[in-house]
């Protein structure tokens, strides 16, 4: 797709969307160091650590993307009631995100993705997380927060990160909000849960979700449509035939699926798929792309774009974050430049 001024015009129009985002959040700790020795101990370098960094991640980082942007974002999620809940909510509330939907909660750990990186190579990561499903006296507070807000946003983000928050119930209850109140409503989705996202607007899945959903789904329904030939969507017939067989079997009026260097493919009823090559000039952190994918693709939807004119503005804005270090976000001023330079180059 020509890059246009009508592009521009929607970016344009990011600060003034209001998005919930419903979701699993993560606290993403960064611990950076050198390393000049083996341990005596065992077999592994030791890290002599220099700083440490906390940034907010799942769909924390999703409304961090939303934030920098320049839109509103309210959170429906919850956190353990922990020091490292503190350090999350301190960091979303820096970036003006709402966080009256965030409910702490006792005997559960907030997410954690602790990195340990020398010389800009990740050594191990430590994962501190609970994914038991949440209970009904949980979900009732949060439905009721999701009745109350959904009316005031122009559209609503699932991220699924497979921590125990997103349920078929509270889907169930975002779906039909969104839709009573004519929402866009987009999931970021995790592939043991496709069949929860019947009737949204779009998912965003990447290709190894693709192929699992794919081979769960397959597995589950024998489902006739899915005529995939390899669970392993390494051709383009193959991608194209998961995503057509994905929009009809959820009833989606789009699938936008990411596929890394190879950029992203659109399916929309009705339409030949459109593909979109990828725009990023270095890669050198993939982590998080997946919501910045989503965030700017649900706000230029927000916006009145096409879904077409919508993905081509994630694919820029991924394109941008691949370049950084660490989960990332860009701005509007970022993302209107670098289609300038594009477009010029």
């Amino acid at each position: 797709m020509q890059i246009t001024n009508r592009l521009k015009s929607i970016i344009s129009k990011f600060a003034n969307v209001k998005i919930l985002v419903i979701g699993d959040l993560i606290l993403d700790e960064y611990i950076y160091g050198d390393v000049d020795r083996i341990s005596p101990e065992a077999p592994v370098p030791v890290v002599w650590a220099k700083e440490r960094k906390f940034l907010p991640g799942g769909a924390a980082n999703v409304a961090a993307n939303i934030s920098s942007f320049g839109a509103g974002v309210n959170l429906a999620a919850i956190v353990g009631k922990d020091d490292h809940a503190h350090i999350l909510l301190s960091e979303l509330k820096k970036r003006h995100i709402d966080t009256d939907g965030v409910l702490e909660v006792f005997n559960r750990c907030t997410s954690v993705k602790t990195r340990v990186v020398a010389r800009q190579q990740q050594i191990v990561r430590v994962d501190w997380e609970n994914t038991e499903e949440i209970k009904d006296s949980l979900q009732d507070k949060i439905e009721d927060f999701i009745g109350k807000i959904v009316k005031k946003c122009d559209a609503v983000i699932i991220e699924d990160y497979g921590k125990g928050l997103i349920t078929p119930r509270l889907v169930t209850c975002a779906v039909s909000q969104a839709k009573a109140n004519n929402k866009v409503i987009t999931v970021d989705p995790k592939e043991e849960n496709f069949e929860y996202y019947r009737g949204v607007t779009a998912i965003t899945p990447n290709r190894k979700e693709a192929e699992n959903a794919i081979r769960n789904i397959k597995i589950k329904n024998a489902y006739s449509n899915l005529r995939v030939t390899s669970d392993k969507l390494s051709r383009d017939k193959d991608v194209d035939l998961a995503g057509r067989g994905l929009l009809e079997y959820l009833n989606l009026q789009a699938a936008l699926i990411t596929l890394g260097d190879k950029g992203m493919r659109l399916f929309e009823k009705g339409k030949k798929s459109y593909q979109i090559d990828t725009v990023a000039q270095e890669v050198f952190d993939v982590s998080g792309a997946g919501d910045t994918v989503i965030a700017a693709f649900t706000l230029a939807l927000a916006c009145g774009a096409t879904m077409q004119e919508a993905a081509t503005i994630a694919n820029f804005a991924a394109g941008i974050v691949v370049g950084k270090s660490g989960v990332a976000t860009t701005t509007q001023n970022e993302l209107i430049q670098t289609m300038k330079h594009y477009k010029n180059s």
